[in-house]
Formats: C-alpha cells, structure tokens, sequence
C-alpha cells in the first residue's frame, strides 16, 4: 500500500514525549487544520485551541493505553496518528485511529498511504483484529481510506456540527486485519 514516492518516510512507534515532539505535532495538528484537514477541528485553530486535546492524547500514550505512529522525512515531523484503546475489555481485539495527519506541506507524496499501511502493520505486530477509523463527511475521505482497505460500516446523519447550517456526516470506517 506504500507509495514509491513516500519512501523516505521514517516510521517511529511511541517515540519519546519530549517537549520538543509535543509542540511539533501540535503545530502540525493546527497547519493541517487550518489548511481545510478535518482532524478534529474547524478552521481558524491555534497551537492554543489544539493544545488541551493533544495533552489528553499524548496522556493516554505516557500511560501506555494508547500508541503514537510519527512519520518524519528529512525535513521532520511529516505524519502521525493515535491508535486508541477503547478502554473497554470487549474491544480490546480493535483500536481505534484518531488525528490521521499529514504535514499541509508533505501532502500529494503519498504519505497518508504510507502512515495508513504502517498504522496497519503496527495492529496486525499487536494481534489486533481491525482498526476503525471515524471521518467527517464533506472531505472526499471516504475514498482514500477505501482505497487503504477500509469499508464504510455506518454513517450517523448530521452528527458534526462544524457551523450553524452545515452538518457533517460521521462515518465510520472498519479495516479487518485477520
């Protein structure tokens, strides 16, 4: 599923949390954000407004609940995503990805497809039996996680609100790993 052009895409699984680290995926969080990237929030965001969400997130990782995939290039931090627990026993044989990101700048090298085929690696090395990941409607998603392996499993009507009048379809999607 890797693309030629994403081969010099690195991939680290739970790298150090350092200071340096946090403040580049929450910096990037924002770029994709505020470049149309549905991750989560509506543009116009700050480093500030990402900043709580991404505490909880790199929280669960420093807990050892959830993973944190990077993806750098020679330039640096150029993808990342969470896969989530869903701190229930019954659906720990699944994770959940959450904050699929590219860098705005790294996009159109095939670095989603990339992080999608590691994130996939990485279920299949923990004995996983799928993944999920949950998308809003609106971005043409659907098709770039169908083309990762992934099938629409449901789709709640209007369930994001990202302005008065414009209602997004949540849509999930599954991806069987055995």
């Amino acid at each position: 599923m890797s693309s030629p052009l994403s081969v010099q895409l690195g991939f680290v699984l739970d790298p150090p949390l350092d200071a340096d680290l946090r403040e580049r995926v929450i910096a990037v969080w924002a770029d994709a954000t505020n470049a149309g990237g549905a991750v989560g929030f509506v543009a116009p965001v700050s480093v500030a407004d990402v900043r709580p969400t991404a505490e909880a997130a790199f929280a669960g990782v420093a807990a050892g609940i959830d993973r944190l995939l990077v993806g750098f290039d020679a330039a640096g931090l150029a993808a990342f995503v969470f896969i989530t627990s869903n701190r229930f026993d019954l659906k720990e044989h699944w994770r959940v990805l959450k904050r699929v990101v590219v860098a705005p700048d790294r996009q159109g090298r095939g670095h989603g497809l990339a992080l999608m085929a590691e994130a996939e690696r990485v279920g299949r090395s923990l004995g996983l039996a799928a993944l999920q990941v949950t998308i809003r409607d609106g971005h043409g998603l659907p098709a770039f996680y169908r083309r990762c392996g992934y099938r629409e499993v449901g789709r709640l009507p209007g369930a994001l609100r990202v302005a008065g009048g414009d209602d997004r379809d949540e849509i999930i999607m599954w991806r069987d790993l055995a």
